[in-house]
C-alpha cells in the first residue's frame, strides 16, 4: 500500500514524494493482516466538485488525505511535476504553506473526493 505526499520544502517549493505505508503484523478482526498504525484524524467530509478551481496554484487549507472516487485529476507542483489520480488513488496534501499546487478536472467526469483531515 501507499499513497502520494506533496509537501513544501524550505524554500516554500512543492514536490511530489511517493510513500510506502508502514504495516505492522496484527489480529485485527478475526485474522492475522498487515495494517498500518492508526492514523489520528479530525474530520471526514466527501466532496462533488460541481465548479472547478481556477488554475492558479493555492496551498492545502490543511494536513489532509484526499481519496479520489470519481473522475480524473491532474496536479502539477511548484517544481514543474505533474500526475493524474483517478478513483482509488490515495494523496496526503501537506503544502500548507510555500508555492502551493494547482488542481485541475481531466474529462468530463465530475470529481468526487473524500477529503480526512488530519488531526494537529
Amino acid at each position: 500500500m501507499s499513497y502520494v505526499r506533496i509537501y513544501a520544502d524550505e524554500t516554500g517549493e512543492t514536490h511530489f514524494e511517493d510513500v510506502v505505508v508502514e504495516r505492522n503484523e496484527e489480529t485485527y478482526a478475526l485474522g492475522e493482516w498487515l495494517i498500518s498504525l492508526p492514523y489520528p484524524v479530525k474530520d471526514m467530509r466527501f466532496r462533488r466538485a460541481v465548479v472547478e478551481y481556477p488554475d492558479e496554484p493555492h496551498v492545502a487549507p490543511a494536513r489532509q488525505f484526499l481519496v479520489a472516487l470519481a473522475g480524473l485529476t491532474e496536479m502539477e507542483v511548484s517544481d514543474g511535476e505533474v500526475r493524474q489520480f483517478g478513483p482509488g488513488t490515495v494523496v496526503l496534501v501537506e503544502d500548507v504553506t510555500g508555492k502551493g499546487h494547482t488542481t485541475r478536472r481531466v474529462g468530463d467526469t465530475i470529481r468526487e473526493t473524500l477529503f480526512i483531515r488530519l488531526a494537529d
